[in-house]
């Protein structure tokens, strides 16, 4: 049977013993960081020694993000070290990326098969979904090690025999991770091979709801450019780097997935044109309650103050804002190219979703892929890290003011109701 696990302490975190001792040795080095464009450019200018960042419109992107990071709220010693980090390393990849590319213009003829996109909200079973095609051949999915260095430089590359340097800077840092947060397994399962979602790749162009997500666990600076912009050029830009990831290690039919692209339904049907939509549908209370505690209980990492009711407000209205925008746009995407998935009927049915959506995308389901999906089923069943208990009280919410916000979606998919 499995452990349930009551998060008590998101207003208030108890950390390991050590671990304040240890952040205060860093604040010398988090307070010397300058949060400005032209700094984190030459950071990684430095770093990579190459200076072309590829075509323009990134810039406006990280400004904003860089603003937010600076005004917002106030991040802690840890949160501004790798919010920091987190931009250089996208400059790094991007330089990486872009100098591949130059050196081998015939990977922008990569011929890409249309994708299958995986559009929901967070906690409504995207990311098991995801992991589930992830694991046939007959898809190509984004490794979380590769989703963090896409390309590695020239000078990293093992020797015959030699581990991927990546996979080892990967690991330490889910260990890095588990250290202070030790549920979030149990929330979000995260391994060096586990298949990841493309936000970090849309960062390498400064476009994606990664920014919001990162310090406190929101970033309205970062949103109200977000929901300004149109996102077609950053999309763009991702299916530069899929073409670039086709050619390094193969695989030509993309499994993608973000909460992001409920947002992005017109960029992905301009970009990605023939892909194949699935739509997950879950009760969107039910769906407040688990991120809003995914991200309090994440904020601790990066959160001077960490500030629970105010996450629990921002991410029901965020997620309004997904839904409505979603529910306006579904008709975009043809009848005979989506397939809208029950969270209830789902969890229960797994292989048989698979096979609905091989059916309804026109590709064979052969013995091979249905044994690959049902080793991972397998390997790694729901709740194995526990069973995480959410309550709307700890984020000033009520279920039945949620119920009647969301009710233009629960009124046009008949998802089962969980609160």
């Amino acid at each position: 049977m499995h452990e349930d696990i009551r998060i008590d302490d998101l207003a208030d975190p108890c950390l390991p013993e050590g671990f304040r001792e240890q952040v205060e040795a860093l604040r010398p080095m988090a307070d010397a960081l300058v949060f400005e464009p032209d700094v984190v450019t030459d950071q990684a200018i430095q770093a990579t020694g190459l200076d072309d960042f590829g075509p323009d419109g990134w810039q406006i992107g990280l400004e904003v993000a860089l603003r937010g990071m600076r005004e917002d709220h106030e991040l802690s010693v840890t949160g501004k070290l790798s919010a920091y980090s987190a931009c250089v390393d996208f400059l790094k990849n991007r330089l990486l990326v872009e100098d591949r590319i130059k050196r081998n213009p015939e990977i922008l003829d990569v011929e890409l098969l249309p994708p299958v996109v995986i559009p929901g909200l967070p906690r409504s079973g995207t990311t098991h979904l995801h992991n589930l095609l992830g694991a046939a051949p007959d898809f190509r999915a984004l490794p979380w090690w590769e989703a963090l260095e896409p390309v590695l430089a020239d000078s990293e590359k093992p020797a015959a025999g030699e581990e991927d340097p990546r996979r080892a800077r990967a690991a330490a840092g889910i260990e890095a991770r588990n250290a202070v947060l030790p549920h979030f397994d149990a929330m979000h399962e995260m391994t060096v091979d586990h298949v990841h979602e493309e936000i970090h790749l849309l960062g390498m162009n400064f476009g994606t709801m990664f920014f919001e997500s990162i310090g406190i666990g929101a970033l309205p600076t970062y949103r109200e450019h977000y929901d300004s912009i149109d996102h077609t050029p950053h999309y763009q830009y991702l299916r530069r780097i899929l073409k670039l990831l086709t050619w390094l290690r193969g695989g030509d039919r993309w499994v993608l997935k973000s909460p992001q692209h409920l947002d992005q339904l017109g960029p992905l049907m301009e970009v990605f044109p023939g892909a194949f939509f699935v739509f997950t549908h879950r009760d969107p209370v039910s769906t407040v309650a688990s991120f809003a505690t995914m991200i309090s209980y994440s904020s601790r990492m990066s959160a001077a103050n960490p500030e629970p009711v105010y996450l629990g407000h921002y991410w029901a209205s965020r997620i309004e804002d997904m839904l409505r925008n979603a529910v306006r746009d579904r008709e975009l995407v043809p009848a005979d190219r989506s397939l809208d998935v029950l969270f209830h009927e789902y969890m229960g049915a797994e292989l048989e979703t698979i096979e609905r959506i091989y059916e309804k995308a026109g590709l064979e389901f052969g013995e091979t892929s249905r044994a690959a999906i049902r080793r991972y089923q397998v390997e790694h069943p729901r709740s194995r890290f526990g069973r995480v208990l959410y309550d709307l009280a700890d984020f000033g919410l009520e279920a039945d003011e949620l119920r009647e916000r969301f009710r233009f979606y629960t009124d046009r998919f008949p998802v089962r109701l969980e609160h």
